[in-house]
């Protein structure tokens, strides 16, 4: 008996060792012998290595790998687990939650010397960026794998890659996000794996797999099912009737598709006792939302976000009594919220559900009491049409964490008792509403927020002093709050670990002196439109984006020298009085993109720096009082789209290299300054400019013959509304919109909401002669036209009438001679047309456009008539006689003037008027000098008053 139990007993050890084999005997690197070593094959050694060559280590985070003696050991590698019994690697996984964050690797390729792991189970590589490279196939031969990722790899391939269906023994199968060029054939492969639980394959191109549904089904062991962004096909009614053979998936995601009918409702009702997540945001699914749904007991998560789904009947969703969160934001859901809540939630959903989503719909009414939702934690309600006040009820909903109604229509007074309860609150939202919060001096909330967003809620006068408490904030927005109160000392040492503040559009007194906060990030600092003042301290130089506009702030704007600047991409200085000049010490600016330093008091030259700041889009030193020249490292700015310096005292000739090497201009804008020479010709490569203004210099010359090359101006609409630029940080709520003044028929205006639509060029008051060039009217894109006061010559180009979007024409104070072409009449759009003082001859041509325009737009042409100027005549001197009857039949009070000094001031006028106008009548070169002494005398007085203002303005 004991040689039996003995045998026994050995039988029984050397089956768990064999098991233990089997099973693959991984273990933890943490839970190893660190007395065990040269257990790894060599072999498989040279096999890793091989396939470190084909990695990008930058971080060295491979550091343990090697052929050195104290690193022969493979199976000590990070990311390397091998079996105890046999020293074979089992496992290589390069995963985030190994080696750290994402994009800490780049592949050149994988080596085909890793088929040499033949007892590999478990391969992860996510995340590991292989761009250009094949997809290796050869890992379809290592079929002992039971885990393979190879997710967000960006491996290309003309097929995909089928292979891995000799992977019988696979669990897990994540091949998301590579990049095969051609669509999927068949997934005839998929049903081989019939071990697997886990299966992604999202953003690979399945429109031609008609069958997925019925492929899917053939999976016994399927949990979890991800085909994200695949352009999937709907289900066809086929596949539907086919008897699957499990039951078992519970997490679907078929979000990023295409799926726009019920049938994909009818497949999935096949899983109603096993689905637990479900996912089809981003779909085209329209009309009722279905009945079906109310069939899938076990639902927890639902997501529908953005589809085309209507409110019909909801009472399905009364019968989901484990769901947790739903997603129904940005559908076509209306009617009031109140009747919505009541019968989605009228049953056991509400004592279950903790996320609601329900934003940007149409739901109306008012917010109802929501207190029976007593798990809810996030309640997202922002931009529908809400109206009325908050229901006090809401303080007691003591699990809120978030809260969301932003940019609805509700009002009324917000008080502490609406907090009362919300201990757990994180998150707070009620912008852009009429809301009016008025909570005591002394209260003390109950929670610590880390988002604060109250913009447009008025809470002033005074600045609230319950942010005083709230210690952990990242996200403060207070702007257009009514405040008018001087910015509180306690402030700024809240704001250690902010990443957005606004303040902005208050009225927000107070200065910066002996701010020495340091930022724990690179924060955005919405800061315009107060009453700012004093110097700007350099620890605001950290800042990523920091907009100090419209304010009252003064000093230099040396903060720009500190090393903190490095993270710097916005700054807008514009609208204050800062002075001195820009410090020449911009070649830390590296991240710069936006600079606005317009309508300061800043002098000097240009600093030669400003060409180190590279990324630089926007430049804008508008009315200023800068000298010299525009410095040549400008053009080493490549990706400038926008350039302003409009209104200083710079000089010298217009540079070359604008149009050279700047071709991303779309607007420049030298307007008001003291430029001289002519127009070089490289302005013509700036294909992309809208907006040319060179207006009020000293420019002399012809004006180009090759406008037509600018394309844009070629070509009619093809532009956005605004011109933007993304700034600030990953979490940057913003997008930096471009603005631009200039004088738009005959009036300062600024633009901004449509400014990408406005195409216009404007040389007016320079010394341009020459003719028109014809080549101007292949602009057919051009909106507005400006060449007034100039000395151009000859005669406006017949074909004139091609620029059909043009609203806005000044040729006027020029030397035009002949006809109105009679092209002019057909431009439909034309709002603004002024041709005074030329030498224009000729009937006006007919035209409803033509005709339409006040008569002063034509006078100074004494060769020129139509029915506009005899009307003009005719009302003048209409005018004149009733003034005269008015007079002759006041009562004279005065006695001494009688009937005879009537008759002689008569005779008086007579003589003179014919003395003199008689004469101009009759002399046509004594009318022609004096007309041409009035002209000279207005475009004197013009000069005089333009240089008087600057000189004031300079003073």
């Amino acid at each position: 008996m004991q040689g039996h139990g003995r045998c026994f007993k050995l039988f029984l050890a050397f089956s768990l060792l064999l098991l233990q084999y089997a099973q693959g005997g991984e273990v933890d690197h943490s839970q190893r012998d660190t007395n065990v070593t040269g257990r790894c094959i060599e072999k498989e050694r040279h096999a890793l290595l091989a396939f470190k060559r084909g990695l990008v280590d930058d971080y060295n985070l491979l550091s343990s790998w090697g052929s050195e003696a104290q690193k022969q050991d493979c199976c000590r590698w990070v990311g390397v687990s091998c079996s105890n019994q046999t020293g074979h690697v089992l496992q290589l996984d390069l995963s985030p939650k190994v080696v750290g964050e994402y994009d800490k690797f780049q592949g050149k390729m994988i080596s085909p010397k890793l088929i040499e792991l033949h007892h590999l189970q478990h391969l992860a590589l996510p995340g590991i960026n292989f761009t250009g490279s094949q997809f290796p196939y050869f890992i379809g031969s290592l079929t002992n794998l039971r885990y393979l990722d190879l997710s967000s790899t960006n491996f290309t391939g003309s097929q995909f890659p089928s292979q891995v269906g000799n992977l019988t023994n696979l669990v897990h199968l994540d091949l998301k996000g590579n990049l095969f060029t051609s669509q999927v054939e068949n997934l005839d492969w998929l049903p081989l794996l019939s071990s697997l639980r886990y299966l992604d394959l999202s953003y690979a191109n399945l429109n031609d797999v008609f069958d997925w549904p019925e492929t899917v089904n053939k999976l016994p062991e399927l949990t979890y099912l991800t085909l994200r962004g695949c352009d999937l096909p709907p289900p066809i009614l086929s596949t539907l009737s086919y008897i699957n053979s499990s039951k078992s998936l519970t997490s679907v995601d078929l979000s990023f598709n295409h799926l726009n009918t019920s049938s994909i409702f009818l497949w999935l009702s096949n899983y109603n006792t096993s689905l637990v997540h479900l996912d089809l945001s981003f779909n085209q699914l329209a009309g009722s939302i279905p009945d079906v749904l109310g069939n899938m007991s076990s639902l927890a998560h639902l997501d529908l976000y953005s589809n085309q789904l209507e409110v019909g009947d909801l009472h399905s969703f009364a019968r989901l009594c484990s769901l947790q969160s739903l997603y129904l934001r940005r559908n076509h859901l209306s009617g009031q919220l109140s009747k919505f809540v009541q019968i989605l939630f009228s049953a056991c959903a509400q004592n279950s559900l903790e996320i609601l989503s329900l934003s940007e719909n149409d739901l109306s009414g008012s917010l109802p009491d929501l207190t029976n939702l007593s798990s809810l934690e996030k309640l997202y309600l922002y931009n529908n049409q809400l109206s009325g006040g908050i229901h006090e009820s809401l303080g007691l909903m003591s699990k809120l964490q978030t809260i969301d109604f932003r940019m609805n229509s509700l009002e009324g007074v917000i008080s502490e008792t609406h907090f009362s309860k919300l201990s757990k609150l994180q998150s707070l939202d009620l912008s852009s509403n009429s809301l009016v919060l008025d909570i005591h001096a002394d209260w003390i909330p109950p929670f610590q927020l880390d988002f604060i967003n109250l913009g447009s809620c008025k809470m002033g006068p005074d600045f609230p002093k319950w942010l005083q408490t709230q210690k952990n904030f990242s996200h403060l927005d207070i702007s257009d709050a009514g405040i008018s109160d001087n910015l509180p000392s306690w402030f700024w040492s809240l704001c250690r670990n902010v990443e957005f503040m606004n303040l902005t559009s208050n009225q927000i007194r107070g200065t910066f002196a002996n701010l020495t906060l340091e930022f724990s990030y690179f924060p955005e600092l919405h800061l315009s439109s107060n009453k700012l003042e004093g110097p700007i301290p350099s620890v605001l130089s950290k800042a990523s984006y920091l907009d100090l506009s419209n304010n009252k702030l003064s000093g230099s704007i040396s903060f720009l020298c500190s090393s903190a600047a490095i993270g710097l991409s916005f700054l807008d200085l514009s609208n204050n009085n800062v002075s001195g000049q820009v410090p020449n010490c911009l070649t830390h600016l590296e991240n710069l993109v936006i600079l606005d330093l317009g309508y300061n008091a800043l002098s000097g030259k240009i600093p030669t720096t400003i060409g180190s700041v590279f990324r630089i889009e926007t430049l804008k030193l508008r009315s200023n009082r800068f000298v010299g020249q525009l410095p040549s490292s400008l053009k080493n700015c490549t990706s400038l789209v926008v350039i302003d310096v409009g209104d200083n005292k710079l000089s010298g000739p217009i540079p070359e290299w604008l149009g050279v090497s700047l071709k991303k201009l779309v607007i420049l804008m030298l307007l008001s300054n003291h430029f001289n020479g002519s127009l070089p010709s490289q302005l013509c490569h700036l294909t992309h400019i809208q907006i040319l203004d060179f207006s009020m210099n000293i420019i002399s010359g012809s004006i180009p013959k090759c406008l037509n090359n600018l394309t844009t101006l070629a070509q009619i609409g093809h532009s956005n509304q605004k011109i933007t630029h993304p700034l600030g940080n990953s979490n940057s709520m913003y997008h930096y919109e471009d603005d631009a003044t200039f004088i738009w028929k005959g009036r300062m205006q600024t633009y901004k909401n449509t400014l990408g639509l406005v195409k216009r060029i404007d040389l007016s008051s320079n010394r341009l002669t020459g003719e028109i060039p014809s080549e101007i009217t292949h602009l057919v894109g051009l909106v507005s036209l400006n060449l007034s006061r100039n000395q151009l010559t000859g005669q406006i180009t017949p074909e004139i009438g091609n620029l059909q979007s043009l609203d806005s024409l000044d040729l006027s104070r020029n030397h035009i001679d002949g006809r109105i072409p009679t092209s002019l009449a057909r431009i439909d759009c034309l709002g603004f047309l002024d041709l005074s003082y030329n030498n224009l001859s000729g009937k006006i041509p007919v035209g409803t456009q033509l005709q339409g325009f006040d008569p002063s737009f034509y006078c100074g042409n004494l060769q020129l008539y139509g029915p506009q100027l005899k009307k003009m005549c005719a009302d003048e001197v209409e005018k004149g006689l009733s003034e005269q009857t008015d007079f002759i039949n006041q009562e004279d009070k005065d006695e001494l003037i009688t009937l005879g000094f009537y008759i002689s001031m008569g005779f008086g006028f007579a003589a003179g008027f014919w003395g003199v106008c008689g004469t101009l009548i009759l002399s046509r070169s004594c009318r022609y000098a004096y007309l041409k002494f009035l002209n000279g005398l207005n475009d004197w007085l013009f000069v005089r008053i333009a240089l008087l203002k600057r000189q004031l303005k300079d003073a």
